[in-house]
């Protein structure tokens, strides 16, 4: 099934984000992370159409098509937070389920906390609550985080000799010419770091701020080949979660589950939302 999607514009604080909507239905909200769009959710779109959902996937703000602001603080996380409340208030959605992968989680697990009446079922990938900081072995796995802390140097070594380093950072995976695509374009890199450099400052050590539990019934999906997070922040994460709690460990996946077992991860997100719950009423 190939699907077109519908693309809106929507204004969050001066900022133009481009969001592609899909089918009718109860509403899933995509959020990707680095170095992504809404492009990563293409393999969704069909199967989740399919199944009776819409799916609303936005490039956040810095990637994609979205304006990318040159300021550092404009990527503080209360404004990626905003920026996807304001998406659903102009699409008209009171609530929706949120599936989100690798920063996009970050924003998930922010946005299900401080905003629970809008958050249905909630599926974060790869990246487990924020409460749970790294060891030292996830600091290692993670050096890419103090190296985007330093304003041009990190996009001159990143962009040197075509993206040479960037390649090698994300193991030349089958997507990488995409996101060089993306990369190039003006102030894209730079938006990209600023995710970081806003939230991952060196004066607070290299962590998010704090952020509480969430009510939202959760599954965590987490791919066993993953050379960027620990698996360990994943599984950590039922003790953020007070409602129901699910966990998929994937095999044969590495960071990008959505793109490495599709038709798996597909079958996992269908199988949740549609899971019958204690005290919860199926929308489909």
């Amino acid at each position: 099934m190939t699907l077109d999607p519908k693309f809106e514009t929507v204004r969050s604080d001066g900022v133009d984000l481009n969001v592609a909507v899909f089918g009718q239905g109860p509403a899933v909200v995509c959020l990707h992370g680095f170095p992504d769009s809404w492009y990563l959710w293409r393999r969704q779109v069909a199967a989740l159409v399919d199944a009776g959902y819409s799916v609303v996937a936005l490039d956040q703000r810095g990637f994609g098509a979205s304006d990318k602001p040159f300021e550092i603080e404009a990527y503080g996380i209360s404004f990626l937070v905003g920026d996807v409340v304001r998406v659903m208030d102009s699409l008209d959605i009171p609530k929706a389920h949120v599936v989100c992968h690798d920063w996009g989680a970050n924003v998930g697990w922010y946005l299900a906390h401080l905003h629970p009446e809008r958050v249905d079922r909630f599926i974060p990938v790869a990246s487990g609550h924020p409460l749970f900081s790294r060891t030292i072995e996830g600091m290692e796995m993670a050096w890419y985080v103090l190296l985007f802390q330093f304003e041009d140097v990190a996009e001159e070594m990143m962009s040197r000799d075509n993206f040479n380093l960037f390649r090698q950072l994300v193991r030349h995976h089958n997507e990488c010419e995409k996101w060089v695509e993306d990369l190039v374009r003006p102030n894209a890199l730079r938006a990209a770091m600023n995710w970081y450099r806003a939230n991952y400052t060196l004066k607070n050590g290299l962590t998010l701020p704090p952020v509480g539990n969430i009510q939202s019934p959760t599954m965590g999906v987490f791919g066993i080949d993953d050379v960027f997070l620990q698996e360990m922040r994943m599984i950590g994460s039922k003790n953020a979660v007070d409602g129901f709690w699910r966990y998929e460990r994937v095999t044969g996946a590495g960071h990008w589950v959505q793109l490495d077992r599709p038709d798996y991860f597909n079958g996992l997100l269908i199988s949740f939302l549609r899971e019958e719950l204690p005290g919860s009423v199926d929308q489909i």
